[in-house]
């Protein structure tokens, strides 16, 4: 099966009889199943719709932007040579695909055209997103969920400069962890900024959850001391504990987390469980700047990138994985609190080619 019926199966209605779920909420359809309205497969299709349109939605600028690119870039190309492929590479690399993995990816492409003898370049459209596809998923060894423990507390720890969105991601992912029924507390442990604290405090209450802090320039490990004895104590599921992000000074930096951890350790010595690095996705290679400095002074399991719906630069997520081997565990994709949504390749590459999707399967089924 080719990857655009895949994704149409996935993403799409299957059928005129099955009932047109989308405008329903959760709540409604958790109790339509509940009572016996309908059935476990039309519950799971409803899910996949759902999450296929947040993700056609969020990835709106980045869609439309890649896929006028391709198609103007096949309509001027109509056969596969160096000048088609030249031309695509700086589609790419306009998108923030990263240099490294577009020059990857065309020369596979170049690969598959000459050993499939393809001279029209419009035969290349599906292998150009395949492609995109397996580049992501190679070293699949990497974890792309978080580590949430089955028993015990689970400390996940979250890094970040100042702007990229840091304290809002915690609060949707304390929002998200609390709806699928855990005890979740925050630590504020970004005691250095001005306002951290406070801001943290508010996500606090406006998604119901305990927020452990001292005050503004206290020691953070002192903090995460306080917040870990405190998570134990009270039975809590999941710790999510916030912390400075001053990269221009890397040595004080390292110190401090190395501390933090520490401290962490002297009472779940498996933990931290997750350290999350949140990037803004409309800053681009800039973004990929950051994750490389993080990456030299700590240990960091997975990335937020937010800010997704707000940047035509979409491609940033193959540059971060390909390039420095981190997963994305999350994407922002608007402002409600249910728009951190867990990252999954296949979702993103229905995001980005949406259309293409629907007029790729059309022209099956004319043709057939």
């Amino acid at each position: 099966m080719s990857l655009f019926k895949r994704l149409k199966d996935k993403f799409q209605p299957k059928s005129n009889e099955v009932k047109d779920l989308s405008d329903e909420s959760l709540e409604s359809q958790t109790e339509a199943l509940d009572d016996g309205l309908i059935s476990i497969d039309e519950f799971e299709e409803w899910e996949q719709e759902q999450i296929g349109y947040k993700f056609k939605v969020g990835l709106e600028k980045s869609r439309e932007k890649f896929q006028s690119e391709i198609n103007e870039l096949m309509a001027r190309y109509r056969t596969v040579d160096e000048d088609f492929f030249e031309a695509l590479e700086e589609v790419l690399i306009s998108a923030d695909v990263g240099f490294n993995t577009v020059m990857e990816l065309t020369d596979e492409l170049r690969h598959v055209a000459k050993v499939n003898n393809i001279t029209d370049t419009s035969e290349l459209r599906e292998t150009i997103v395949e492609k995109m596809v397996e580049i992501y998923e190679r070293n699949d060894n990497l974890p792309e969920t978080v580590n949430i423990q089955e028993e015990g507390l689970t400390v996940i720890l979250v890094v970040g400069v100042n702007g990229v969105g840091k304290t809002t991601s915690i609060g949707k992912l304390a929002h998200k962890y609390k709806q699928e029924g855990k005890n979740v507390m925050l630590a504020a442990g970004d005691t250095f900024r001005a306002g951290a604290i406070n801001q943290l405090k508010v996500w606090g209450e406006r998604v119901d959850v305990d927020v452990i802090s001292q005050a503004e320039g206290s020691d953070p490990a002192a903090v995460m001391f306080d917040a870990v004895n405190a998570a134990k104590k009270r039975g809590t599921d999941i710790l999510i504990c916030d912390t400075a992000g001053r990269l221009q000074n890397k040595g004080n930096l390292m110190n401090e987390l190395s501390k933090m951890k520490k401290v962490i350790q002297k009472v779940v010595p498996e933990a931290p469980h997750e350290s999350l690095l949140v990037l803004d996705a409309t800053t681009g290679q800039n973004a990929l700047s950051q994750a490389k400095s993080f990456k030299d002074v700590t240990d960091v399991s997975g990335i937020v990138l937010t800010k997704l719906d707000g940047t035509a630069k979409g491609g940033i997520v193959l540059a971060i994985k390909n390039e420095l081997g981190i997963p994305v565990k999350f994407v922002g994709l608007g402002e409600q609190l249910d728009d951190l949504q867990e990252f999954n390749a296949e979702n993103y590459v229905y995001g980005l080619f949406a259309d293409m999707v629907s007029n790729a399967e059309g022209d099956d089924e004319e043709r057939a």
